[in-house]
């Protein structure tokens, strides 16, 4: 089955990523595209060429693409994975506290970094962006003075794009928080370690009036990203130029809780045979699919701590919950042609009888596709394990549906639809039969091949967050077949990490 979600624009995939990234780095949504103007403006004043100047700009915005994939482990060394990497790109006293328990910042940090460059590396491969900005990705973490993570590589081996970069998200955070006249000083501090002194020196000399350049052009223009082709505005570099699926955004919002992977392609792939069973038209079935798959863009706001909790939530944490599909809604006003899908997907949680969230409206202001895309979101996560409950079966999910439709919070005709059809175990078996783009993202080649079955589903269980000693007992294997199995599915990817792997795997159809 071809996509349903049709071509999208490289460029406004890549704006998507930002808004998920500052969302997850507790950033203001604004924050990548103005690191990316400043980065523009750097590399600029340096002196570095036009190619350059392309690479850093979409390295940039996609700088933090690679954070949900490293999420869950933020949760385990900071606690609040959204909250404690705001205050650790502020250098705010205290942030790495946490870290003694765990060795220290340099041991805590570096796989947590190895993962978030390897998936934002991989990111900008299936965007197929310049290799100049892959190498960024790839990279930017390290430092000039070797010090860096996750390699330890030295200024000479790294390309000057990563200090660039480095210095315009440092420079945008700093001036924001603490104005132009601290940020000098804290860039200066860095210099010579996180990045060369002759380039600080450059965003030092330049740092009050860049600043309130880029002020005074959000003012102007709401924040939004204007075309152009100075470091005063973003326009889609040459890579930017193509299309991609919206897949892959789905898959990339799926990495921040493990126990989610394949959850937003089922959601989508659901709401479309919800949709034809029900004779809609086909703008209609394309629409809920493509707001499916990228329903859950405001979870990336919320800690995993509250993902993950047990039992019932505090009044606070639930608030935090109830404003996911607000951020959804905010997504839509900076993602180009992703706006219609993103607005759509706001209304995921919204009910006929208006006690959903967070507009809390009921039908008919709440028309069909938003009831079709909220029954299926529903639908597929009562059949979902969770940390607070475990999976239920078809019968049982589709009977707690008919009861809410009966309370007036369902269509009825739309449960009807929905729960009529072919059986689904689980989310992640549904990505087999899940529309995508045939030629989107990876070199076609012949998926079944790739991977033996059995380490098809060691991935699709090690993906879901399980240990292999916990997979070992799911599959009545032992720890060490299990092992075998994990290494050369990672080897076949050419992966090594279990985002990494999963977030390729899903592309390619795997899982």
């Amino acid at each position: 089955m071809r996509s349903r979600s049709g071509p999208v624009p490289v460029f406004d995939g890549v704006r998507a990523l930002a808004f998920i990234g500052d969302l997850s780095m507790g950033q203001p949504t604004d924050h990548s595209p103005r690191v990316a103007r400043l980065a523009c403006r750097i590399a600029h004043a340096a002196g570095l060429g036009d190619g350059m100047i392309h690479a850093v700009q979409d390295a940039a915005l996609l700088r933090w693409s690679g954070c949900t994939a490293n999420a869950p482990g933020f949760a385990d060394v900071l606690g609040d994975d959204v909250a404690g990497r705001e205050a650790m790109l502020a250098m705010r006293p205290g942030w790495s506290a946490p870290l003694a328990r765990h060795g220290g910042a340099a041991a805590a940090i570096r796989p947590l970094a190895e993962i978030h460059c390897e998936v934002s590396g991989q990111v900008a491969a299936m965007l197929r962006l310049s290799a100049g900005a892959q190498d960024i990705l790839r990279n930017v973490f390290e430092a000039w003075d070797g010090g860096g993570q996750p390699a330890g590589l030295r200024g000479p081996d790294l390309s000057p794009g990563v200090f660039v970069v480095a210095l315009a998200g440092d420079l945008e955070i700093f001036g924001r928080i603490y104005g132009a006249d601290r940020a000098r000083e804290l860039i200066l501090g860095k210099a010579g370690a996180a990045y060369p002194a002759d380039l600080a020196d450059i965003v030092i000399s330049h740092a009050g009036s860049w600043m309130r350049d880029l002020d005074e052009q959000d003012g102007s223009s709401g924040g939004a990203l204007s075309v152009g082709t100075s470091g005063d505005s973003l326009s889609p570099t040459p890579s930017a130029l193509q299309s991609t699926s919206l897949e892959l955004i789905a898959d990339i919002i799926d990495l921040k809780l493990p126990w989610m992977t394949g959850y937003s392609r089922a959601v989508a792939a659901a709401a479309a045979a919800c949709a034809e069973r029900m004779g809609t038209d086909e703008n209609t079935l394309r629409a809920v699919y493509r707001a499916g798959l990228v329903h859950g863009i405001g979870r990336a706001a919320v800690p995993n701590a509250v993902w993950d909790t047990p039992g019932r939530l505090s009044a606070t944490a639930w608030e935090k919950v109830r404003l996911v599909p607000y951020w959804t809604a905010r997504a839509g006003k900076q993602t180009g042609s992703l706006a219609d899908a993103a607005e759509l997907g706001s209304y995921a949680y919204e009910r006929a009888d208006g006690s959903g969230y967070f507009r809390s409206i009921g039908a008919p202001a709440v028309g069909q596709a938003a009831q079709i895309l909220a029954a299926a979101v529903a639908w597929v996560a009562l059949r979902s394990s969770r940390p607070w409950r475990p999976a239920i079966s078809d019968d049982a999910a589709a009977a707690c549906l008919h009861d809410e439709a009966s309370r007036g919070r369902f269509d009825r005709r739309i449960i009807e639809a929905l729960v009529t059809g072919p059986s689904v175990v689980h989310p992640a078996t549904l990505i087999d039969d899940a529309p995508r783009e045939e030629s989107a993202l990876l070199t076609p080649r012949e998926d079944s091949s790739l991977l033996t079955p059995r380490e098809r589903d060691v991935l699709r269980a090690i993906s879901l967050g399980g240990t292999n000693k916990e997979v070992a007992r799911q599959l009545a294997l032992s720890p060490s077949t299990v092992r075998t199995h994990v290494e050369n599915a990672f080897r076949k990817l050419e992966c090594s990490t279990r985002a990494a792997a999963t977030l390729k795997a899903s592309a390619l159809g795997l899982l």
